[in-house]
């Protein structure tokens, strides 16, 4: 514990812990419905809407390519707002990331379709999902920090699962909005304007997200790294030479969880609808009730990360992933709603648990000074592998081999990559760990 964490009170440290946790919660609830219901729309409308003169698959590929955009742009927001956050604060990069995010959220729910402006609503499409990403990409690195390097010793990885909890949580409220258009509104009219409805209601919750934000504190430990250490003037560069080789191990061990969670929310609604024969209205239901599960799955890995340690419960996390992987489809495929039901919640429980020790497990493998980049940029090369192409992977294969056993055999292979990458990994506090400043090489 550092000195300026020993002088403050136990309940003023305790009480800035829950208030950090909070924030990160909220914020990237907010941040991650605003992302994901751009998912739903591209999986549902967007084709429709933006590229009418596609054939049915060529659209939905077109629409599920502009969500891949958003994660081409995600490691760009993370290497610069990391740069700044490393520099400047944790605090200053959260509040522009929401704005980013904010601004281009309502910009899609305003945007002209293909019918008024022609190729021009295509490319504002795609520049406003690009402005999306960045601030994505600037979110989850600041987020994980204001929490775990606020929170009691002992506890991080508990603290740390508070934006990860704020992930599954904004597509629970994206879904909770998605689900009485789809219910209540014509399929024509849906089409026409109220996909556009959650879109315009995030200027509200950006609102609640920006007054939160604007009271947190930067963490004693940050702040105690600045006083004592010159700053770094490029953190990335360092993140590149001397740890390279945990960037992309810590990203490989993202990539499943974020590839199979991509397809899991977003492919499967327009499988679910498409190929087994279900309404937009029950696959939603399937979704949004799959999701306090995940959260627990999260909530639970974590608090065992903090007694049992991180490897140990993320490497049991990814072989159940693995077996989780592999059934997954062959269960959605005999279009039994409970089977169905029991698929999503194993599945979601699964995805939680591999995400719940994740915040804490990144944040422990670099120093403070360079934390924010390194953090950053694992995560998003993680993305990128895993979400940004996960639902046109999936969708490509269906395509191609008309059985869903050629994306449970994708799901498979992702899973082992990252079981692979956290065996491989060096993670601080294990016997097969060398102090992260001396990985330079």
């Amino acid at each position: 514990m550092t000195a300026t964490m020993a002088a403050a009170p136990p309940q003023e440290l305790h009480r800035k812990a829950r208030k950090a946790a909070l924030g990160s919660f909220v914020g990237t609830a907010i941040e991650w419905y605003d992302f994901f219901i751009y998912g739903t729309a591209a999986a549902l409308v967007l084709g429709h809407q933006f590229f009418p003169n596609s054939s049915d698959l060529a659209g939905t590929l077109a629409s599920f390519a502009t969500l891949a955009v958003g994660f081409i742009a995600r490691p760009i927001g993370g290497v610069v707002m990391g740069h700044f956050g490393d520099r400047v604060g944790r605090k200053s990069m959260l509040v522009i990331s929401l704005l980013l995010m904010g601004f281009a959220t309502v910009g899609i729910g305003v945007l002209p379709n293909y019918d008024a402006i022609g190729v021009f609503a295509p490319i504002l499409l795609v520049t406003l999902r690009f402005i999306q990403g960045l601030g994505v990409g600037g979110e989850w690195g600041g987020a994980v920090l204001v929490a775990t390097e606020n929170a009691p010793e002992g506890r991080k990885g508990l603290y740390g699962a508070a934006p990860q909890i704020g992930v599954p949580a904004g597509v629970l409220v994206a879904n909770l909005v998605y689900l009485p258009l789809t219910a209540f509104m014509s399929d024509e009219t849906f089409k026409a304007w109220g996909w556009r409805i959650p879109f315009l209601l995030s200027a509200v919750l950006v609102l609640v997200a920006m007054w939160i934000r604007l009271g947190l504190e930067e963490s004693s430990e940050f702040k105690e790294s600045k006083d004592h250490e010159q700053p770094n003037k490029l953190p990335i560069m360092e993140v590149l030479t001397k740890h390279w080789k945990t960037v992309l191990l810590a990203g490989g061990t993202f990539i499943a969880t974020n590839g199979i969670a991509y397809a899991y929310m977003v492919y499967v609604l327009k499988y679910g609808e498409k190929e087994l024969g279900f309404s937009k209205t029950t696959m939603l239901f399937l979704l949004i009730g799959s999701c306090p599960f995940w959260m627990a799955g999260m909530a639970f890995s974590a608090w065992k990360s903090d007694t049992m340690g991180r490897r140990p419960v993320y490497v049991r996390s990814s072989i159940a992933l693995v077996i989780a992987a592999a059934v997954f489809f062959p269960l959605m495929d005999t279009a039994v709603l409970p089977v169905m039901v029991l698929a999503m919640i194993g599945l979601g429980f699964t995805l939680g648990c591999c995400a719940g020790p994740q915040s804490a497990l990144f944040a422990e493998l670099f120093p403070p000074a360079i934390r924010y980049s390194g953090a950053s940029l694992g995560y998003q090369i993680g993305a990128i592998l895993g979400g940004g192409l996960a639902p046109i992977i999936a969708t490509a294969l269906y395509a191609s081999f008309e059985t869903s056993l050629a994306i449970t055999g994708y799901f498979v292979l992702i899973a082992l990559i990252s079981l692979a990458s956290i065996l491989v990994l060096k993670v601080p506090g294990t016997t097969s760990s060398r102090p992260i400043e001396q990985e330079a090489e």
